[in-house]
């Protein structure tokens, strides 16, 4: 059997996966189209509006699908087969319950940010630290999202145009895009990058089969890395975006404010997170397929640079930078609504109410002040601290999405058995990571993992449906 047809399976299962277990997902949730949605009930010109279906669908992934789905696939190319298994896997059964729970949840609790939603479902210690964990996560991925889009479009341009030029484009733009109503910039924007998004993510696959690629031309079980660095739990948090991201909940409630009805939800939350998979798939397979060698592909120099020699080589000039263009966008998509989501989340900290330019100007001054002088600190650490903070997110959000399923008497176990898969993932990690970790060997940094996984799993099932004080009823949502 040709190798394009590992591909194509895996294309295959993400639309399935998106029609069959997405319907399950929706109906275990109880997804109401007759019940009022914050759009109408508390529409405010300014983050709650009401807005077309297509519309809040491409908003949704341009803004979840940051250069994650890229970046991270290509690193976790390295490892083989692995990492389409995840990327698919991860996708239909993690990462899109996550992106659906994280934005239902949202509507039923009138618009709320992840935080509040961790505490009405976790209880208000939880909510404290996620309030402070999620601010944070969002100052590095705003970051993050600035510096790789600016060495990209320094590549495209003169010299004069340099990276810090970029960098300072790239914030200018931010800045509006945080305290400007949701409809002026984003909402009228979006539609252009998405066509350009549209046109790298088919286009690169459209020519990897009409230039005669072998797909997968290196890649084979069990492991492939150059320096066989552990599948486990590295893989599952080098590909976050792509398969499973927390950094997504800090996004989904901001179209939660935009749906006009709730059977939406599967399309813009579980269909988005299913989109921005198929954007993985593509990367991770353009790594395995392009380089004749998991070494040729670490000597690459990185994921921009693979990047900007993929999409010149396979697409020309012309097309090669559109797509390069499209890689761009991700991240300047999602970059702004992450400083957006912050201003958001410290308003909500507070009960600062966001109605007037000044009071956005308040919070949202000292968060680009912060995210300015973060974007001088080495990339390589931001990305390392994103990345597990981005996991133990996600796995905390599906924790706080199966209590509710819990409360609710209803199929909890689709958030429950991912949230204990992550748990172990990120206890795993955090022991064995020797710069920002505790530099444990793999085998020990395994074991406590799993045995912290198993009992987080234990206390939820023995304390999930006790009630949260503050909370509002669960018959109520």
């Amino acid at each position: 059997m040709p190798n394009y047809v590992y591909f194509l399976l895996a294309v295959a299962g993400l639309i399935v996966g998106y029609i069959i277990y997405g319907s399950i997902v929706a109906k275990i949730f109880g997804a109401d189209e007759n019940r009022p949605t914050p759009a109408k009930t508390m529409a405010d010109g300014v983050d709650y509006v009401e807005m077309p279906m297509w519309k809040v669908w491409l908003i949704q992934l341009l803004n979840i699908a940051g250069v994650g789905p890229v970046f991270g696939p290509i690193l976790g190319a390295l490892y083989g087969p692995s990492a389409l298994l995840w990327i698919v896997i991860g996708t239909i059964f993690a990462g899109a319950v996550h992106d659906y729970f994280s934005g239902m949840l949202s509507v039923r609790y009138k618009g709320a940010n992840v935080p509040t939603i961790v505490g009405y479902n976790l209880g208000n210690v939880a909510k404290q630290v996620m309030r402070v964990f999620a601010v944070i996560l969002l100052l590095l991925v705003g970051v993050v999202f600035v510096a790789a889009p600016a060495g990209l479009l320094a590549k495209l341009t003169p010299d004069y145009m340099d990276q810090m030029f970029w960098v300072a484009v790239i914030f200018a733009y931010y800045f509006l895009a945080t305290i400007l109503p949701i409809d002026k910039i984003i909402g009228r924007l979006y539609p252009l990058f998405g066509a350009v998004l549209i046109i790298m993510a088919v286009g690169m696959t459209v020519t990897m089969f009409t230039n005669g690629c072998e797909f997968y031309n290196w890649a084979s079980f069990p492991n492939n890395h150059p320096q066989q660095l552990p599948i486990f739990p590295l893989v599952f948090i080098t590909i976050a975006c792509g398969a499973l991201s927390g950094f997504h909940a800090t996004q989904s409630p901001l179209m939660s404010r935009c749906l006009s009805n709730e059977k939406q939800g599967k399309a813009v939350f579980y269909g988005g997170m299913v989109a921005e998979g198929f954007i993985g798939l593509v990367w991770a397979t353009v790594g395995m397929t392009f380089y004749p060698s998991p070494e040729a592909l670490a000597a690459a120099g990185g994921p921009a640079n693979v990047v900007n020699e993929t999409a010149r080589a396979l697409m020309g000039p012309v097309g090669g930078v559109l797509a390069i263009l499209g890689v761009v966008a991700l991240p300047v998509t999602s970059g702004d609504t992450a400083f957006r989501a912050a201003r958001l989340t410290i308003a909500e900290m507070f009960n600062f109410k966001q109605s007037a330019i000044p009071a956005r100007l308040a919070i949202a001054i000292p968060i680009f002040a912060i995210g300015v002088v973060l974007n001088f600190v080495d990339f390589n650490v931001i990305w390392r601290y994103f990345g597990f903070a981005n996991q133990a997110l996600a796995a905390i959000m599906l924790w706080a999405s199966g209590a509710y399923l819990y409360r609710k008497h209803r199929l909890h176990w689709i958030c429950t058995v991912p949230a204990t898969f992550m748990t172990a993932v990120c206890i795993s990690y955090i022991c064995y990571e020797p710069k920002m970790g505790f530099g444990m060997g793999i085998e020990i940094a395994d074991i406590i993992g799993v045995i912290v996984a198993v009992v987080s799993l234990v206390a939820f099932l023995a304390l999930g449906r006790k009630p949260i004080a503050g909370a509002p009823s669960i018959d109520e949502v």
